[in-house]
């Protein structure tokens, strides 16, 4: 910090020292339970003719005041409200013979707020610290009504006191198992997230990679078996390697970038500030890039014959980029595979989904011995990038021979914008 901002900075007073907010909540708590105890002395103080359910009634208003330290200190909240219902108890219990008595006597209200309390402990504290504030609770209780229960109303106060402190203990081992549950959805949400974007990046990087390293293989072997007899053809072969290889530096930068960018607009304050020259990465692919992609397969060695059926529209992002995924795949398939030096990709636009197909007259994916031809990381790839999209995935050998990819993908609904043919007037109407 410079001189300009030291003396910028007000001073501050010696040996003053700014109140945290928590020291505020815990002393507004603690407050709190020192104003119920007031009140709770208050209501025995000055009640003493009343009938015995106003100071229960009291104290349970009273203890509105103990929210704040419920939150910080349940167990001692507990231990509060049992002693000021059990001091409500003890005060209205035969201190006035002409007080009125009803069936269920009145002064046992109180424990009501300790049966709350108790409901929260169960919710929020600890199995053991939750069973035994509630054997302590039940104890206290149990003693109390049963010392101050008069006659016949003995068993009617003890199954009421004991039906809701089981009552409140249910509600809070309710709460407890609603919010565990909650707890485990969240992680589950966030593990099943974590792998789908792993097996996304995993996808990506071996449709783009492997592309592009088959492509680079073939020419690094074609140029070394023709740089002495054929130095042009080897030129090409390493200019085809340089285009390849710059393409796959884009595409690896390009998930790189996504991978760190935590948010658009972010990301792109970000990558201004550090580097304003440095352009934006290039966008993903998709089916628009078909031709490109069918130049860079036949560098390698396959021509591609790209047919397109139907209205071309704009597509889904996602959808846009799987398809040439899949696409981008099968040409991977068909060079290091099919043994042929052509292949056909047709792309139809149908009104509910889009088919994408790949065909060739090779020999197919050789089986390994012992191996399943569906167990390729690229197979995989295709149909999870189809089962994302709620498609169908066709992949294997033609009964003519050869072998076929097809993907149908569902289309979103096309907004329709209707095209009129002008009529006459509209025409009498241009020609003025």
């Amino acid at each position: 910090m410079d001189d300009a901002a030291r003396t910028a900075e007000p001073p501050r007073p010696s040996g003053h020292r700014a109140a945290s907010p928590l020291t505020g909540h815990a002393a507004a708590a603690w407050a709190g339970g020192v104003l119920y105890l007031l009140v709770v002395l208050l209501l025995i103080g000055g009640s003493t003719r009343a009938p015995a359910t106003v100071p229960a009634v009291g104290s349970l208003l009273a203890a509105t005041l103990l929210i704040g330290m419920v939150r910080r200190q349940p167990l001692p909240v507990l231990a509060l409200t049992l002693v000021g219902a059990t001091a409500v108890v003890l005060s209205t219990s035969g201190a006035a013979p002409d007080r009125p008595a009803v069936g269920y006597q009145g002064q046992f209200l109180s424990y009501l707020a300790a049966d709350a309390v108790l409901g929260f402990v169960v919710a929020t504290c600890a199995r053991r610290a939750a069973v035994v504030a509630g054997a302590g609770s039940f104890t206290v209780q149990l003693l109390v009504v049963a010392a101050f229960a008069h006659g016949d109303n003995l068993t009617v106060n003890v199954v009421i006191a004991l039906l809701a402190l089981v009552a409140a203990a249910a509600a809070g081992l309710l709460s407890r198992e609603r919010r565990d549950h909650a707890a485990a959805l969240r992680s589950q949400e966030v593990a099943e997230a974590i792998t789908a974007e792993r097996l996304r990046i995993a996808r990506e990087l071996h449709d783009m990679v492997a592309h592009s390293i088959g492509i680079v293989a073939i020419q690094a072997g074609m140029g070394r078996r023709v740089i002495d007899t054929q130095p042009a053809a080897a030129r090409e072969a390493l200019a085809a390697i340089e285009a390849t290889s710059r393409e796959t530096l884009a595409g690896l930068r390009r998930t790189l970038v996504s991978l760190r960018r935590s948010g658009p607009a972010a990301a792109d304050r970000g990558s201004a500030a550090s580097n304003p020259r440095r352009e934006p990465p290039a966008p993903a692919p998709g089916l628009a890039d078909l031709d490109r992609l069918a130049a860079a397969t036949a560098d390698a060695g396959v021509r591609v014959e790209v047919r397109r059926s139907g209205e071309q529209r704009q597509l889904p992002p996602e959808l846009d980029l799987s398809a040439y995924r899949i696409v981008q795949e099968a040409l991977t398939n068909v060079v290091r595979h099919a043994a042929v030096d052509r292949c056909r990709v047709v792309v139809g636009y149908g009104d509910e989904e889009l088919s994408v197909e790949v065909v060739d007259d090779g020999r197919g994916v050789r089986r390994a011995p012992g191996r399943n031809p569906d167990q390729g990381f690229g197979l995989v790839g295709m149909r999870e990038r189809v089962a994302l999209l709620h498609g169908r995935l066709s992949v294997g050998p033609r009964p003519e021979g050869g072998f076929r990819v097809l993907a149908r993908l569902p289309l979103p609904e096309p907004v329709a914008v209707p095209a009129t043919a002008p009529t006459k007037a509209t025409a009498a109407e241009a020609a003025r």
